[in-house]
């Protein structure tokens, strides 16, 4: 079914105002961040204006009410992603999931499942956003584990031939993207989640980037842990998710400490509630999550294979209109398929940065520059390029002009 892309545009405030002058605003920048329907706006102010009050503490009406929208915004996040309700935990970012995770594996007992020692593996990708690498590296140097990676194409694939020599008896983790935020690219996970459950590893997916734009089953999947972060799902800043297995949830140490996270406290120790509240140490972003919950409704009353399906007309387009301007190269994955709507592009000698000034003059809104996953620029042999990532609320009117702005860069700069 296609989209009704004016009428979606109507749900957005933001696209009433103009930029630079007066121009429409061309927003192609949702890889960075979602902009948000009305929908999701009330709801959070709602929250406040009405309902505002501590969640899970006190017995008055409106820390009741309160508990009732922030546990009702994780049975809808569950709902998302095909999860029980018990496995979602929330955060403040998927930055933050990710960092709880491998803080929450550093913390480890001996004897624990996640506990890592010198010796052990961790695999991640070349084409990992840097919150999806650097915690990792981090983990590594605190353990003395070894970490390795799954190279590149020049596609911009994941090239997956040494994949037994990669992920091996010793591997304990392997954490990838299930979508580039640069390239675009799909990764095929079927086979990289069965060799890392066939040595015991567990899967870590950062979704951030097809959790928005596609049907998400983690049944399916079957990685053990996902995340993903509401403000690039039309929802708002300051709140993540973290999806993890049931079973794994039980075993994983907490990585926060306080109010809310305890079963029991003495002057001298302490035990630990069951997830999610292990996880949900404080009084958490509590108007955020009911604003997510909102989002994710937004989302799915729109249908997510229909999202995905108009993106992929979308892309289809887009790569055709850059393919034909001269000098303009691609920078990932010319086939969509097993591919997202983000597009990423050179243009001659005229540097990314000044494309992407140039382009807002016209009241384009692009990414310039190596996107946080510099290792990734590096394998491409791109310093930096110009991105272009489309949503719901995008059109092919946006796409020609994003082409014709690019044109009228290359008159500009004489290239």
């Amino acid at each position: 079914m296609s989209l009704d892309v004016a009428s979606i545009k109507e749900d957005f405030p933001i696209f009433k105002r103009s930029i630079r002058d007066g121009k429409k605003l061309v927003y192609l920048d949702s890889g960075a961040t979602s902009q948000k329907p009305r929908s999701v706006i009330e709801a959070e102010g709602n929250f406040y204006r009405l309902h505002n009050a501590a969640v899970h503490r006190g017995a008055h009406q409106l820390a009741e009410e309160a508990t009732d929208a922030y546990e009702g915004a994780r049975e809808i996040v569950a709902n998302f992603l095909g999860a029980h309700v018990d496995e979602i935990v929330f955060t403040k970012s998927a930055t933050e999931s990710l960092n709880l995770l491998a803080y929450a594996f550093s913390n480890a007992q001996p004897g624990n499942r996640f506990a890592l020692q010198p010796g052990d593996e961790i695999v991640v990708t070349e084409m990992e956003h840097h919150a999806n690498l650097i915690p990792w590296q981090q983990l590594a140097a605190r353990s003395g584990a070894t970490l390795s990676w799954f190279g590149l194409t020049t596609e911009g694939r994941l090239n997956l031939e040494p994949l037994k020599k990669l992920i091996t008896a010793k591997t304990k983790i392997v954490a990838l993207t299930h979508q580039s935020n640069v390239l675009g690219t799909i990764n095929p996970l079927a086979e990289i989640v069965a060799r890392a459950h066939e040595v015991g590893a567990v899967v870590i997916l950062d979704a951030c980037q097809s959790a928005p734009h596609m049907s998400i089953d983690v049944s399916a999947l079957d990685v053990d842990f996902l995340v993903f972060s509401g403000h690039k799902a039309v929802g708002p800043t300051g709140v993540g998710v973290l999806w993890g297995k049931a079973e794994l949830l039980d075993q994983l140490p907490p990585f926060l400490f306080g109010g809310s996270m305890i079963e029991t406290v003495t002057m001298t120790s302490a035990t630990w509630a069951k997830a999610p509240k292990r996880f949900e140490a404080g009084v958490p972003n509590m108007a955020q999550a009911v604003g997510l919950g909102t989002a994710l409704q937004y989302l799915t009353r729109i249908g997510m294979d229909s999202i995905h399906e108009h993106e992929q007309v979308l892309t289809k387009y887009l790569i055709e209109q850059l393919i034909s301007i001269d000098d303009v190269r691609i920078v990932g994955p010319l086939s969509c398929e097993n591919r997202g709507a983000s597009v990423s592009f050179t243009c001659g000698d005229i540097h990314p940065h000044d494309m992407g000034q140039f382009l807002d003059n016209q009241g384009i809104a692009v990414r310039t520059g190596h996107h946080c996953a510099w290792p990734l620029a590096r394998a491409m042999g791109v310093p930096s390029t110009t991105r272009a990532s489309l949503y719901l609320y995008n059109d092919i009117s946006d796409v020609d002009a994003l082409t014709n702005g690019i044109r009228d860069a290359q008159k500009y700069f004489g290239k």
